[in-house]
């Protein structure tokens, strides 16, 4: 599939996505991506409901942190 949308950039560093892209992307998180000279937008899946599986046992909040963020690469980026 090919598409091409224009937005202005704010003084303030910000962008409106047009409604196309918008219903294109699976959650509300995305990740910039530069390559060279070329900037890409990805959708991260949702993180809600992630902590499920710790309810019932204490873990550091920064070792589920980087559990789920490496859980999440896996699956945007899998086998590298």
């Amino acid at each position: 599939m090919h598409l091409e949308e224009t937005a202005h950039i704010s003084p303030q560093g910000q962008i409106t996505l047009p409604p196309s892209i918008r219903e294109m992307l699976r959650g509300d998180t995305v990740c910039f991506v530069v390559e060279d000279d070329v900037v890409r937008l990805e959708s991260l899946p949702e993180l809600a409901g992630s902590l499920k599986r710790y309810a019932g046992q204490y873990v550091p909040l920064e070792t589920i942190r980087e559990q789920i963020w490496s859980e999440v690469a896996d699956e945007d980026h899998p086998g590298g």
